[in-house]
């Protein structure tokens, strides 16, 4: 698929403690997405293997949870989900370590907004949850940090929270998380090495509304961490 050339879009949440904004620069769109596809990517990596990309809906509002493996998933999730599969842009909550120096740089214009892991802020939620109303791809690394062991560790329920917060907010909006495991071929991913991303079938979040919002949430983080562990199988 092509690019599109619309102008930067951006969106922003006030809260008491300030503004969470996330945008998309075109301009800078334009240039990194078709440099890591078809330069960085395949010149760093000698395989990129990806399956299950008809499990990615192409519209509505959709959540990417990946397993976090090396700060290359912010080139690896794009390559794998992005414009060029799906044709739409991509909007990552991001741990606030990995929004500093030029990763972070590049992120920020990306669609990157920045979040706590050890005390998140009701402003991050607050912005993921105004961009799924918009009907967004929000990424959410549902594990919270990298962890290089290729062991799915246990789920925050964060992600789960939001999702059911928006399908109550907006009944029938028809939210789809989608499970989605990275492995690559070292911890430290190498010259050389190998990636493997495989991409599940959608849970529904309003399949998750019979109980109370705390017993949803957990049902709903279970089902997505089994489903990761399965993929994980898969890759490993």
């Amino acid at each position: 698929m092509q690019l599109s050339s619309e102008p930067t879009t951006q969106t922003s949440t006030s809260t008491k403690e300030g503004s969470v904004t996330s945008r998309v620069a075109s301009w800078l769109k334009s240039i990194a997405y078709p440099v890591a596809r078809y330069g960085i990517l395949p010149f760093y990596f000698s395989r990129i293997e990806v399956t299950g990309q008809e499990n990615l809906p192409t519209e509505g509002a959709v959540i990417l949870a990946p397993t976090h493996r090396a700060r290359w998933d912010a080139f690896v999730v794009p390559y794998a989900t992005g414009p060029y599969v799906t044709g739409r842009d991509l909007r990552f909550m991001v741990s606030a370590n990995e929004m500093k120096g030029l990763q972070g740089w590049f992120v920020r214009r990306l669609g990157g907004f920045p979040i706590d892991t050890e005390q998140p802020g009701i402003g991050s939620f607050r912005h993921g949850v105004e961009l799924l109303l918009n009907k967004e791809m929000l990424v959410i690394f549902p594990e919270g940090n990298i962890f290089r062991d290729n062991q799915v560790h246990p789920l925050k329920r964060g992600l789960a929270r939001i999702a059911l917060q928006v399908e109550s907010m907006q009944p029938g909006l028809g939210i789809k998380i989608v499970p989605i495991s990275i492995n690559y071929s070292h911890p430290f991913p190498k010259w050389r090495g190998t990636v493997k991303v495989n991409i599940a079938s959608p849970l529904e979040a309003a399949d998750y509304s019979s109980e109370s919002a705390r017993t949803n949430a957990k049902k709903l983080t279970a089902d997505l961490e089994t489903v990761i562990k399965q993929l994980e199988t898969i890759n490993n």
